[in-house]
C-alpha cells in the first residue's frame, strides 16, 4: 500500500462530528448520568462493587482508602485516582448524601468545603445500608460485563433493594444533559414505592401524601408545593430552600439571628464570609458581629444586632443577598434503557419497580435451581442410607471413585450428581442419627421449592415479596424528616432602612448629567460658594434628601433612571460630580431635563410629560418604581424626533400651563389628561401650526396667582399675570402672549411660572450667561413683547433658559 493510500481525506466536520458523538455517548451513559434503576453514577457503582469483592464491609475493619482506590482503578475504572477518591469520599458526606453509602475514618472534608486529607490518611468500608444496594449481587440477579481488560467481570447495574435514586439523590452535567435529583426521605420513598405497586395508575397528587417532597441531609426549609407538584409531574421545577433561622433576645436589649441549618450545598464558610463583609461594606445596617459557632454538637452561626434593629428586615435581607436561601431547580434525568430521559416521579418508581421484579425474579430463579439441586442431593442420600450395606460393599469392591460412581449408578439407579454426593460422603455421616437430619432437610427444601415456584408463577406473591423486603429495609434504616416544607414562598419585603443609615444629604444634578450627594457639613464649611461644574453647564436641582429616599432622573430622550440616594457617590462640594454614564448607558444628545425625588411610590401621586411636539401624558408615579437601579427605562413612548421638555411630580389637582415658541399659551385643568400606562405615548396638550414647538409646559397651583414668565431670542424679557388668560380646555390654540412683528419677530426661547425668590438664567450665542430676577420687571399685557433685557445685536442671541435651581427641601411639610 503506498503512503498515499493510508490516509483518508475527510472533512473536518465529520471527523469532529464523530468524535465528539463518540464522546458525548460515552460521558452521557459511562460518566456523568446515573442509572434510573439503581441511582448510580458508574464510578460509584465500581466503588461500592470493589468494596464488596474485598469484603471491605460494614461488619468488618475500616481498610485503607487508597487500597480501594487502586482496586477500583486496576480493575474496574482506569480513570485518574483524584477523581475515583473524590467520588469515594462524596459517598461518606453526610451532608451531601442523605443516607451515606461508604463510612470513612479521617478527615473526609467539610460542610466549609475543606479538602478532605489524602486517601493514604483515611481509611473507609461500606456502611450498612449499602449492603442493601449489593445483596444477592451473587444470585445473578444483574448481568455482569468483562471489566476495561476483560480480565474479570463487572455488573451494568447493582441490585439496589432499596430506591437509591430518589433517595440520595444525584447531581452531574455531561453534554447536552445535566441533572438534579434532590435527595428525599428513606421511608417516604419506600411507602411511595409501595403505593406505586398496589396502584399504577396512582397520581402524583396521591404520591405526594406519602412522599412530601425532598428532604435534605442538612435540614432546611423548603417553600413553594406547586415547584414540587410541578417536578413531580414533569421532571422539572423550582423551590426555595432557606435555612433555619431563629431570633434570640441578648444582653443590652439587643437581639441575635441564630441559624441552625442551611440550605443544601451551600458552602457554610462562604456564606458567612459574604455576611461579614455585608456588614464591612455597610451593604446592610445594624449587624453588630457575624460569628460562627459550629462545633462538634452542631451548626450554629450568630448574627449579632446593633440595638432597635429591626431583625425580621435584616434577616429577610441576608434571605435576599446570601446564600441563606437559594432557589433548587430540579432536572430529574436519568438513564434509562441506555437512554439519557427527563423523567416524572411515577416513572423513576416504575423504573425501579420494573428493576426489582426482575431482580426478585432472577434471585428467585436462582434460590430455586439451588434448592432443587440440594433436594435431589439430599433424595439420594436417604436412599443411599436405606441400602448402606450394598453400597459400602459396591465402593470397596471398585478400583476407584470414578469406578464406583459408575458402579452404583449401574447398580442402583442413582444419578451423577448424588453419586457424586454419595462417593465424596465422610464416614462419620453414615450414623443413624442423620437419616431423620436428611428427612428434615428435604422437608424443608420441599417448602422452599413450593414458595419459589409460588413466586414465579404468581405477579401478585413477586410483589409481596418485593412489599416484604422493602418494608424491612424501611423499619431497619427509617429515619425522621429533617427538612420542613411549607407552600407557599415567601415574597421578601426589605425595609430600606435596614440597609441604609438615614442621613439627610445635599444632591446635585446638573444638566450635563453630573451628579453627587454630598454631606450637608461639606455644604456648610463652603457656605454654599465655589460648586464644582464645568463651563456652560448649569444645575437642574439641589435638594436636601435622606439617604433612604429615591430620585428619578428624565431625559430628554424619553427614559429615566431610578437611582437610590444611598447608591450616589459620596464626594465633596467642591469636586465634580460623577457623570451619569457610570450609572447607565445614556445616547448621544441626551441630557437630563428633569429630577423628581421620591420618598415612597404613593397611589394619589401623578407624573406629567410635556414633549415638544405638543404631546401630554400623565401616569401614576407607583409605576415607575423600578427594580433595577442604575438603568435606564423607558419614561414614555416617543414619536419619531420628538423630546420631552419637562416632567412635574402632581396630586390631580394641578392647573397646567403651555407655552410655544411662536407665543401661544394655553391653560386647563389636570384632569383632562387621562391617566395612561407607564409606555403609552400620551394625548395631544396643545394645537400647533408647522415650524412651532412647546418650548416648555408648566404646572400651577392657581390659589397663588403665580407670574408667567417668557424670555425671547432677541433678549426680551416679560412677566405677566395668570388672570390675564383664559382657562381652556386641553389640545386647543391658546391664546397669544407676545406682539406679532413683521420683521424679525420675536420667538420664545424659555417659558416659567414663577415664585418669590426665583430667577431665571440664559445662555447666548457668544457662551455668555446672564442671570435675571423676572419679578423685579413690571407686569406686562398679554399683547406686548416686554422688556429687552440684553442688546442681542451685542451679546448674541438667547438661545437656552432655565430656572434657577434654589436650595430645596421637598419633604418638608411645608412642601408636602
Amino acid at each position: 500500500m503506498s503512503e498515499a493510500e493510508q490516509f483518508l481525506d475527510l472533512p473536518l466536520e465529520e471527523v469532529i462530528g464523530d468524535r465528539f458523538g463518540r464522546y458525548s455517548k460515552y460521558i452521557i451513559q459511562d460518566r456523568a448520568l446515573p442509572d434510573a434503576r439503581d441511582g448510580l453514577k458508574p464510578v460509584q457503582r465500581r466503588i461500592l462493587y470493589a468494596m464488596h469483592e474485598e469484603r471491605n464491609t460494614h461488619d468488618k475493619g475500616f481498610r485503607k482508602s487508597a487500597k480501594t482506590v487502586g482496586v477500583v482503578i486496576g480493575n474496574y475504572h482506569p480513570h485518574g485516582d483524584s477523581s475515583v477518591y473524590e467520588a469515594m469520599v462524596r459517598l461518606s458526606q453526610d451532608w451531601k448524601i442523605r443516607n451515606v453509602l461508604v463510612e470513612m475514618h479521617g478527615n473526609n472534608g467539610s460542610i466549609d468545603g475543606d479538602p478532605p486529607a489524602a486517601m493514604r490518611y483515611t481509611e473507609a468500608r461500606l456502611s450498612s445500608i449499602s449492603s442493601e444496594l449489593l445483596r444477592d449481587i451473587d444470585k445473578e440477579t444483574v448481568d455482569f460485563i468483562p471489566n476495561f481488560d476483560e480480565t474479570t467481570m463487572e455488573p451494568i447495574v447493582l441490585p439496589a433493594k432499596f430506591p437509591n435514586l430518589l433517595v440520595n439523590g444525584s447531581t452531574g452535567i455531561s453534554s447536552g444533559y445535566a441533572t438534579d435529583i434532590p435527595p428525599h426521605n428513606l421511608s417516604e420513598i419506600i411507602d411511595g414505592v409501595i403505593k406505586k405497586i398496589d396502584n399504577p395508575n396512582v397520581t402524583v397528587e396521591e404520591l405526594m401524601e406519602v412522599i412530601k417532597g425532598p428532604d435534605f441531609p442538612t435540614g432546611g426549609i423548603i417553600q413553594g408545593i406547586e415547584g414540587i407538584k410541578k417536578a413531580y409531574k414533569t421532571g422539572k421545577g423550582k423551590i426555595v430552600v432557606r435555612g433555619k433561622t431563629s431570633i434570640e433576645p441578648i444582653r443590652g436589649g439587643r437581639e441575635q439571628i441564630v441559624i441552625e441549618e442551611i440550605p443544601f450545598e451551600v458552602n457554610k464558610a462562604n456564606m458567612v464570609k459574604k455576611m461579614d463583609e455585608l456588614r464591612i461594606d455597610r451593604k446592610v445596617e445594624g449587624i453588630a458581629e457575624v460569628r460562627d459557632e459550629t462545633d462538634r454538637t452542631g451548626l450554629r452561626i450568630v448574627i449579632e444586632l446593633k440595638k432597635d434593629i429591626n431583625s425580621e428586615g435584616i434577616l429577610n435581607y441576608l434571605y435576599k443577598n446570601t446564600d441563606l436561601q437559594v432557589t433548587y431547580n430540579f432536572n430529574m434525568v436519568a438513564i434509562k434503557d441506555r437512554t439519557p430521559s427527563l423523567l416524572s416521579l411515577p416513572e423513576m418508581l416504575d423504573a425501579y419497580i420494573v428493576h426489582q421484579k426482575e431482580v426478585v425474579t432472577r434471585q428467585t430463579e436462582f434460590d430455586l435451581k439451588k434448592a432443587k439441586d440440594r433436594a435431589h442431593i439430599v433424595e439420594g442420600l436417604i436412599k443411599a442410607i436405606s441400602i448402606l450395606d450394598e453400597l459400602i460393599a459396591t465402593i470397596r469392591a471398585s478400583k476407584d471413585k470414578q469406578d464406583a460412581k459408575n458402579r452404583i449408578i449401574a447398580e442402583f439407579g442413582f444419578t451423577d450428581a448424588q453419586a457424586e454426593a454419595i462417593v465424596t460422603l465422610q464416614l462419620y455421616r453414615l450414623t443413624n442419627t442423620d437419616i431423620r437430619q436428611l428427612e428434615e432437610e428435604a422437608k424443608e427444601l420441599q417448602g422452599k421449592i413450593s414458595k419459589f415456584e409460588a413466586i414465579l408463577s404468581s405477579e401478585k406473591k413477586l410483589y409481596q415479596t418485593i412489599k416484604q423486603d422493602l418494608r424491612r429495609i424501611k423499619k431497619t434504616f427509617a429515619t425522621e424528616r429533617r427538612t420542613t416544607i411549607e407552600d407557599k414562598i415567601e415574597e421578601l419585603k426589605i425595609d430600606i432602612e435596614v440597609m441604609v443609615a438615614s442621613e439627610d444629604v445635599l444632591v446635585s444634578v446638573t444638566k450635563d448629567g453630573y451628579i453627587k450627594r454630598t454631606s450637608l457639613r461639606s455644604y456648610s464649611a463652603s457656605n454654599g460658594e465655589d460648586f464644582a461644574i464645568k463651563d456652560q453647564d448649569y444645575l437642574i436641582s439641589l435638594m436636601e434628601i435622606n439617604t433612604t429616599d429615591t430620585i428619578l432622573l428624565f431625559t430628554n430622550k424619553g427614559k429615566y433612571i431610578s437611582i437610590p440616594v444611598h447608591e450616589l457617590p459620596d464626594i465633596r462640594w467642591k469636586d465634580l460630580g460623577q457623570h451619569l454614564s457610570h450609572l447607565a448607558t445614556l445616547d448621544k444628545e441626551e441630557y437630563v431635563v428633569q429630577c423628581i425625588p421620591v420618598r415612597e411610590f404613593k397611589d394619589d401621586t401623578y407624573l406629567l410629560f410635556f414633549t415638544k411636539n405638543g404631546m401630554v401624558k400623565r401616569s401614576e408615579m407607583k409605576l415607575y418604581n423600578a427594580n433595577r437601579h442604575s438603568k435606564s427605562l423607558i419614561a414614555l413612548n416617543l414619536k419619531k424626533d420628538d423630546e420631552v421638555v419637562n416632567v412635574f411630580q402632581t396630586r390631580g389637582q394641578s392647573d397646567v400651563f403651555i407655552a410655544s415658541n411662536k407665543g401661544y399659551g394655553l391653560w386647563y385643568h389636570e384632569s383632562e389628561i387621562n391617566v395612561v400606562g407607564q409606555r403609552a405615548g400620551g394625548v395631544k396638550s396643545i394645537q400647533l401650526k408647522d415650524g412651532e414647538y412647546v418650548v416648555n409646559g408648566q404646572v400651577l397651583d392657581v390659589t397663588e396667582d403665580p407670574s408667567l414668565v417668557v424670555v425671547t431670542q432677541r433678549g426680551s424679557c416679560k412677566r405677566m399675570k395668570l388672570k390675564d388668560f383664559e382657562k381652556s380646555s386641553r389640545a386647543k390654540r391658546g391664546l397669544t402672549m407676545l406682539r406679532e412683528l413683521k420683521s424679525k419677530p420675536h420667538r420664545i426661547r424659555g417659558f416659567y411660572v414663577l415664585e418669590e425668590n426665583e430667577s431665571i438664567g440664559f445662555l447666548t450665542t457668544d457662551g455668555e450667561f446672564h442671570q435675571l430676577n423676572p419679578l423685579e420687571l413690571k407686569v406686562s399685557d398679554r399683547y406686548s413683547n416686554g422688556s429687552f433685557v440684553i442688546d442681542s445685536d451685542t451679546h448674541g442671541e438667547v438661545t437656552e433658559v432655565w430656572k434657577e435651581s434654589t436650595y430645596i427641601k421637598p419633604f418638608d411639610e411645608s412642601n408636602e
